[in-house]
C-alpha cells in the first residue's frame, strides 16, 4: 500500500479523507512524518495555498504529498469568507465566532446562496496536479445539528433540507466538496499507481 502524506494538522479533515479513501492508500498526517513546521498559507487563493503546503512537505520531507484548501464562498458577500474561512473572525481559529460573524453579515439579506469549494494539490514524482470539488447550497439563519465542523451547522446543500451538521458523516462524505475533490484525486492515483 502506497504512503501519501496529507499535509494537514486538522484531525477532522484527516478523519474525513481517510474515511473517503478507505483502505486503498495509507494516508499519513504531518505528525506521522514528524513534521511540526508552521507551513505557510500566504496565497490569496485556495489553489495557491494548497500548492504551497504540498510543495513544502514534498521538498522538505521527500514524500508524495497532497494538500487541500477549502473555503466557503457566499455570493452576496463577494465570495467571502473564501480563502479566509478558517480565520474569518480573526486569530485563533474559532468556528463558532466565524459562524457568528457570517450570520451577522447576512442578517436581513435574503440571498443566502453559497458554495463550499475544495482544491487539492498533489505533488507526486515531482509533478503537480490539481483537483477541485464544490457543492452549492445556502446559509440558514441559525445553527442546526451537532456533527461536522467549521460552517457545517449553517450550510444546507442544494437539494437537501438538512445542514451538513445534521447528516451522518457517511452521507456528508458522499456529497461534499471534499469528497468530490478527493474522488478526482483517487481516480488519478488509481490510473497512475
Amino acid at each position: 500500500m502506497k504512503n501519501i502524506v496529507f499535509a494537514t494538522n486538522n484531525s477532522h479533515k484527516l478523519q474525513e479523507i481517510r474515511s473517503i479513501v478507505g483502505g486503498r492508500y495509507n494516508i499519513l498526517s504531518l505528525s506521522d512524518i514528524d513534521c511540526h513546521d508552521e507551513i505557510p498559507e500566504t496565497a490569496d487563493t485556495l489553489e495557491g495555498n494548497a500548492i504551497l503546503k504540498a510543495r513544502w512537505v514534498s521538498e522538505k520531507y521527500g514524500y508524495d504529498c497532497f494538500a487541500d484548501d477549502t473555503g466557503l464562498e457566499v455570493y452576496i458577500l463577494g465570495n467571502r469568507p473564501g480563502v479566509y474561512s478558517a480565520r474569518y473572525a480573526g486569530e485563533p481559529c474559532d468556528s463558532e465566532k466565524n459562524i457568528d460573524k457570517l450570520l451577522s453579515e447576512l442578517d436581513g439579506l435574503n440571498d443566502r446562496r453559497a458554495r463550499f469549494r475544495t482544491v487539492i494539490a498533489l505533488i507526486s514524482n515531482n509533478e503537480l496536479k490539481e483537483f477541485e470539488g464544490k457543492i452549492e447550497g445556502a446559509i440558514i439563519k441559525e445553527r442546526r445539528g451537532n456533527g461536522g465542523f467549521g460552517y457545517d451547522k449553517v450550510f444546507v446543500p442544494e437539494g437537501y433540507d438538512r445542514t451538513f451538521a445534521e447528516m451522518e458523516s457517511f452521507e456528508k462524505n458522499s456529497i461534499s466538496h471534499r469528497a468530490k475533490a478527493t474522488q478526482l484525486l483517487i481516480d488519478y492515483l488509481n490510473k497512475e499507481l
